[in-house]
């Protein structure tokens, strides 16, 4: 991680301190039923893959990168694998970052107290998400000896254990299918990146783009940010409320905290990266619901209580945190995704499909995932 004059500007061990502190302890098993656990959500992630590269008719481009490795993880190596790769995605920003504060006067000092004051909001952020995630495949994953990667940059895929015991315990399903079913979605993951060899790079390109469009002068920033917390407050400058004393704007039409920081340019390069990933969540979502019947005998039952555990979420704190992060964006992500999915391939099959994977250029965009059948004409028609 680079610094200035040996200060971090996020100090990402105080972040993964202040997660493991904060993140609320697991559901009750005893040590037998832990290794059991673990044990058969691995047997599962290695059977999981013959169902997905079979429906899929997907295969590792590269035998090297299909050989990622399976970690069964608490909450805190869910941290500590996520910091790993947050320090390596932000490492060019914040390089810059840097590089501007080291010309201002006293910026050592501010970097040192910044370190800290970033890295217990980062560490407070992942707390929250800790306790919610039940699967990731790390595409960016750095290597080391505690958290193993595949060859070649392939990866590493996460199954957080407690979350898995504590969701399918609150929903009141079969454990084993319910993992099972986990398993299948986060496996249409792995195979999506190792059997399409140019998707990481891509992705890894619009992300770099995104950060170095990254508007870095502090006066600007606070006054988008004031901005922000003026708009999700439903008053603008200038601008009164409705009749009645309602906000005129409709409060789930409100862009997120994460979306009124942006410039213009990183909303054009965030519409490109929200197709792409609602095109893999929601591929992932219809392969775990297509594998699903032949394998998961309840999967009717865990697919009805899931989607309305994930629509509601667990409260009003919940949901305002969610809104406030940008996190209900994913969740349309999964349910437009699939949309998409099951459109084009109930109009031109799995293999006309498939050519979404040929090159960027095939990937739909965000108003194509809204309308499919452009997509279709678009590839299909343009090429036959």
């Amino acid at each position: 991680m680079t610094s200035l004059g040996g200060v971090q500007m996020v100090d990402w061990n105080l972040a993964v301190a202040t997660a493991t502190r904060l993140g609320r302890p697991g559901p009750e098993v005893s040590r037998e039923e832990a290794r059991d656990i673990v044990a058969e959500l691995r047997r599962y992630a290695k059977a999981s893959e013959e169902h997905v590269r079979g429906f899929t008719r997907l295969t590792p481009a590269n035998p090297e990168m299909a050989d990622t490795p399976v970690l069964v993880v608490d909450r805190p190596g869910w941290v500590r694998a996520n910091v790993a790769g947050f320090r390596e995605l932000l490492s060019p920003l914040l390089t810059k970052v840097e590089e501007r504060r080291a010309g201002i006067p006293g910026g050592a000092v501010l970097g040192a107290v910044g370190g800290k004051v970033t890295g217990v909001e980062v560490g407070m952020l992942l707390s929250f998400l800790s306790s919610r995630v039940l699967g990731q495949y790390e595409t960016f994953a750095p290597v080391s000896r505690e958290l193993p990667g595949g060859a070649d940059g392939g990866g590493r895929l996460l199954l957080v254990a407690p979350n898995i015991v504590h969701v399918e315990r609150e929903l009141e399903v079969d454990p084993h299918d319910f993992r099972l079913w986990v398993c299948l979605h986060e496996e249409t993951h792995r195979t999506q990146f190792t059997a399409v060899p140019w998707l990481r790079d891509h992705l890894r390109m619009e992300i770099q783009s995104f950060l170095e469009q990254t508007d870095i002068d502090p006066s600007t920033l606070l006054e988008r940010l004031r901005e922000a917390v003026q708009s999700l407050s439903g008053n603008k400058p200038g601008e009164g409320e409705g009749e009645g004393g309602e906000v005129p704007e409709a409060e789930e039409e409100r862009p997120s905290l994460v979306e009124l920081v942006q410039t213009p340019a990183q909303r054009e390069v965030l519409g490109r990266l929200t197709a792409v990933m609602s095109l893999l969540e929601g591929h992932a979502d219809y392969v775990m619901d297509g594998v699903g019947p032949q394998v998961v005998p309840t999967v009717t039952e865990i697919r009805e209580k899931f989607q309305k555990r994930r629509a509601t979420g667990a409260g009003r704190l919940d949901m305002a945190l969610r809104k406030l992060l940008g996190l209900d964006a994913k969740l349309r992500q999964y349910r437009d995704g699939e949309r998409f999915v099951r459109t084009v391939v109930d109009e031109v099959g799995m293999e006309g499909f498939n050519r979404v994977w040929t090159s960027p250029n095939t990937l739909p965009t965000k108003a194509e995932i809204a309308k499919p059948a452009e997509w279709v004409a678009r590839v299909h028609r343009k090429a036959d």
